[in-house]
């Protein structure tokens, strides 16, 4: 399951600092925050990455009735720390069926939320319309966060994006469909904060859209 680092953009190779780059490149994105490889979920690998982000590790907490967390990423190195995350989650969507939530916490420019969102990126905001009320409210750390639909994605996914703590939220859900959970106002719980509620997080199988969007 380990591979290499990719560009979290586009998936595509990157190339290590070296005597003339003192960051990681990219031959289409230039300078990027490499995304790592992903790891089969598990509390132990949900703790590691918890442990040396700059940026939160968002969860719906307690997660909606038959959900379970199937994997994480990070982009970022030892050298810069985590700069973006995006934890899976899987459940019954609201209308039947299965449902799939990523949900990506980044700094500006990063890129991986819109990698998953299915758009050009590396940000939301022109694809936002931020002059209308939200479409969506969720309560992150704390705190009411609205949340606006992200326009021209794929038909497969609905994708919602906002601020919290001064990062990029994004909400990607598949199906579209299944867009109607971000309605019953999620709770998201920063693990960088959980403590001991790690340990009851309840994992399920590796969500195929965290290498795949």
């Amino acid at each position: 399951m380990r591979g290499e680092p990719s560009c979290p953009r586009c998936g595509g190779r990157v190339r290590a600092p070296g005597l003339f780059a003192d960051a990681w490149q990219c031959d289409v994105h230039g300078p990027v925050y490499p995304l790592q490889p992903v790891i089969p979920p598990s509390v132990e690998a949900l703790g590691a990455v918890v442990h040396r982000m700059h940026v939160p590790v968002w969860m719906p907490w307690p997660l909606p009735v038959g959900w379970l967390f199937t994997g994480v990423a990070h982009a970022g190195d030892e050298r810069s720390g985590g700069r973006a995350t995006a934890v899976a989650c899987s459940g019954p969507g609201p209308l039947g069926g299965p449902g799939e939530l990523i949900l990506v916490a980044e700094e500006l420019g990063v890129g991986l939320g819109a990698r998953y969102a299915g758009i050009d990126g590396p940000d939301p905001g022109p694809y936002m319309n931020v002059e209308k009320p939200p479409q969506a409210k969720v309560l992150a750390a704390g705190r009411p966060t609205p949340l606006w639909q992200v326009h021209r994605t794929p038909d497969d996914r609905a994708v919602f994006a906002g601020e919290a703590l001064g990062m990029w939220v994004w909400a990607v859900i598949w199906p579209e469909q299944a867009g109607l959970i971000m309605y019953d106002e999620l709770v998201l719980t920063d693990l960088r904060e959980a403590g001991a509620e790690l340990d009851l997080v309840p994992c399920g199988a590796l969500s195929p859209r965290l290498l795949r969007p």
